[in-house]
């Protein structure tokens, strides 16, 4: 069934679904070790809608799922860094540095490398 968001760029989607997760993820865990009660509460519930959001639209990229999941590794690694930083002033590692290029490049394998 066609929707209208399917002519959006597949990379534009990745994007937009890596920050609502690395986001949501970093609202929740913002909430279980900063906050309690209705904050806590609060939190919990945007972060839930923002992981929501990543997983609806992910699943509008126009790809197959096996290949959108190699280039969303690599995005997910790229965001996760920038808001690691932004957020809990973290920059990454050496490990996490060679780490991440072997997920890039790994994500770039499998998205890209044609078969016949």
């Amino acid at each position: 069934m066609p929707n209208g968001l399917q002519g959006i760029p597949t990379i534009v989607l990745l994007l937009a679904a890596t920050i609502l997760e690395v986001c949501g993820d970093a609202v929740v865990r913002t909430a279980i070790y900063n906050h309690g009660g209705l904050a806590r509460l609060g939190l919990f519930f945007l972060g839930a809608t923002l992981l929501f959001g990543y997983g609806s639209i992910l699943n509008l990229a126009p790809v197959q799922f096996g290949q959108v999941v190699g280039l969303y590794l690599a995005t997910l690694f790229v965001v996760w860094q920038v808001v690691n930083f932004l957020v809990f002033r973290a920059l990454p590692t050496l490990p996490i540095v060679l780490g991440g290029l072997l997920v890039i490049t790994g994500g770039a394998i499998i998205t890209f490398w044609k078969t016949t």
